[in-house]
């Protein structure tokens, strides 16, 4: 193989190629465009984009989110949830947390914290892991199915450790995994 070329047969298979074109697919499609609408305008068959999809489909279905602070084990809750495809993970640590909202002025503490609300409303489940009471603000602040874990009562102080086993079953749980 030589410069990104394969020989399959009698063709000459260039993979750059391929992967531009996947690329630009994807993008399409990314940005709301229609499997018909892209497979016309770059000349493929509809049915390949449709394909395509499938091959690297991770999940179907509801969009979700999962947010947790303060978290001892930050890392393993992330590893578990990019493995899983939580479309958005939000984790901190307590240090993290503090850090958060020390280097903001009020008002783009406020700020921030509303983009972030906005954010997470748009995803169909949230999965909530933090103190009894910022469960319950943030349930009232949410729409769509939120589940929650609670990790305490507030206000917490200290990261809390979360079995990422239990997370992973409950990510799976919402999903639908048999």
């Amino acid at each position: 193989m030589v410069l990104g070329l394969i020989r399959v047969g009698d063709k000459l298979i260039n993979r750059e190629k391929i992967r531009n074109i996947v690329d630009e697919i994807l993008l399409l499609r990314s940005h709301g465009h229609s499997q018909q609408d892209v497979a016309s305008r770059l000349g493929i068959d509809r049915t390949f984009i449709s394909r395509l999809e499938s091959i690297g489909e991770v999940r179907k279905g509801k969009t979700m989110a999962l947010i947790g602070f303060p978290l001892a084990n930050k890392e393993e809750i992330e590893t578990v949830a990019y493995e899983l495809g939580v479309d958005f993970v939000l984790l901190m640590t307590e240090q993290e947390r503090w850090a958060f909202v020390e280097k903001r002025s009020g008002l783009e503490l406020f700020n921030d914290i509303m983009a972030l609300i906005a954010r997470i409303r748009s995803y169909d489940v949230v999965i909530l892991l933090g103190s009894d009471k910022r469960i319950r603000i943030l349930k009232a602040l949410l729409n769509g199915e939120v589940v929650s874990l609670e990790l305490g009562t507030s206000p917490l102080q200290n990261d809390v450790y979360v079995d990422p086993q239990v997370v992973r079953k409950l990510i799976c749980d919402l999903r639908g995994d048999a």
